[in-house]
């Protein structure tokens, strides 16, 4: 069934539509954070739909809130008043930290860092975008004209004039031997210099923790330092907190807050997590900002009432259980679990990350080169283990990446480090 399945698939979408697995698999349906293939087998799920599935697969709150606004009304676009959509702003704008915010939504993150991006060039009359090496912010064309990942942006051609700065990944490139605060000045010292050969960019667009790119970040403060230099400038800072945000790093409930001695960004994105599946994107920024546009605008699709519905009650489940607070004590034990791992196997390079977002990154033993078919191996040994996780990487496919629900147990953290450590030694 799932091999005539896969043939339909190549028959009718596009060759560049990736698919994991050799066997490609068809998920059916999910429970906590379990999902079960089409033939019957039980996964425990370590990547949750991209960092999508935020608190739980079939989370008895959200689904009621669903059913129960398809009840009633599922659409009817911004043209009409939608409390909703205004109860879930007035709770996002609250969260924000961002002083007299605005929101508008979007049904994704990809569009989301696009109207970012449109709202930025706007207000400082620019279309120069600073964005961060190995950086991904979605599959638009003038998203992937600020992607500094190679492998995630397919064309050179875009509307921005985009300029790349150094600081993302805090291990590899120029500066990777000096310590955190040599690093933080060096990169600073990168930036201005930059500055110092172009005209006044619009905004600078970074992901507190680089998600596609493979889970890395720079040391706490450096986007607060960055912050200076563009502040001097007038320069806008854009936090794309599409995979970092509601409290995924543990630590903070948004990323941008590592960096934050110097105030909130004055744009910040997101996505995924919030609809824990449904299609909800937004962004937030000041109303200076916000209502820069002089144009008349709406949105079919964003903020739509099924959607913020499900919204709305994720964000009051996460809050209440305080799912911040679980990502960091499950995922610190994680995290020192998998580190305890990779002492012992060769081709790990690193384990990394905050919360329940972990980086695996392999490599030929003994160097720093890249082993995307390592990292293949073990995705395909998890997962006859029982376990799913994702991939990802700046210079090529090679880290694994582990992003579970965040309600994730101690005993279900355990047993998929117990699966995962399988796999590694399987290489």
């Amino acid at each position: 069934m799932t091999r005539d399945l896969f043939a339909r698939h190549r028959a009718v979408l596009p060759d560049w539509l990736a698919l994991y697995y050799e066997d490609p698999l068809e998920i059916t349906h999910g429970e906590g954070r379990h999902v079960w293939d089409a033939a019957g087998n039980k996964y425990l799920d370590f990547f949750g739909g991209i960092l999508t599935t935020m608190t739980a697969h079939a989370l008895p709150e959200v689904t009621k809130a669903v059913a129960e606004q398809a009840g009633r009304i599922i659409h009817s676009s911004t043209l009409y008043l939608n409390r909703p959509m205004v109860e879930l702003a007035e709770r996002v704008a609250q969260l924000s930290g961002i002083p007299d915010a605005r929101v508008f939504f979007t049904t994704s993150g990809t569009e989301a860092n696009d109207t970012a991006l449109l709202l930025a060039t706007a207000h400082r009359r620019s279309n120069a975008i600073l964005a961060m090496r190995n950086s991904y912010h979605g599959r638009s064309f003038s998203a992937v004209g600020i992607t500094g990942n190679r492998g995630w942006s397919p064309t050179s051609l875009s509307p921005l004039q985009t300029l790349y700065v150094h600081g993302g990944v805090r291990t590899r490139g120029p500066y990777a031997h000096l310590d955190d605060r040599d690093f933080i000045d060096a990169c600073v010292a990168d930036l201005e210099d930059l500055l110092g050969h172009t005209r006044a960019p619009a905004a600078l667009i970074a992901e507190p923790v680089q998600g596609v790119g493979g889970f890395t970040s720079p040391p706490d403060g450096l986007y607060a330092a960055f912050r200076e230099v563009l502040h001097e400038r007038g320069i806008l800072w854009i936090a794309d907190e599409v995979q970092t945000g509601w409290g995924r790093t543990g630590e903070h409930f948004w990323g941008w807050q590592a960096h934050g001695r110097n105030g909130p960004p004055d744009i910040v994105t997101f996505a995924k997590g919030i609809g824990n599946g449904m299609s909800i994107g937004g962004v937030i920024a000041r109303a200076e900002i916000m209502n820069c546009l002089d144009a008349n605008s709406i949105s079919t699709f964003g903020g739509t009432q099924v959607t913020m519905a499900a919204g709305l009650a994720n964000l009051n489940h996460l809050l209440e259980h305080d799912l911040q607070g679980n990502a960091r004590r499950v995922g610190g034990l994680l995290i020192e679990r998998l580190r305890a791992v990779a002492a012992q196997v060769p081709h790990v390079r690193e384990v990394r990350g905050r919360g329940l977002m972990i980086g695996v990154e392999l490599t030929r033993p003994g160097t720093d080169e890249a082993d995307p078919e390592a990292a293949s191996t073990v995705l395909e040994e998890a997962r006859a283990g029982g376990l799913l996780v994702g991939k990802g990487g700046g210079h090529s496919t090679s880290v694994l990446r582990i992003a579970p629900p965040m309600s994730l147990t101690v005993a279900e953290a355990e047993e998929g480090a117990a699966i995962l450590e399988r796999a590694l030694r399987s290489i």
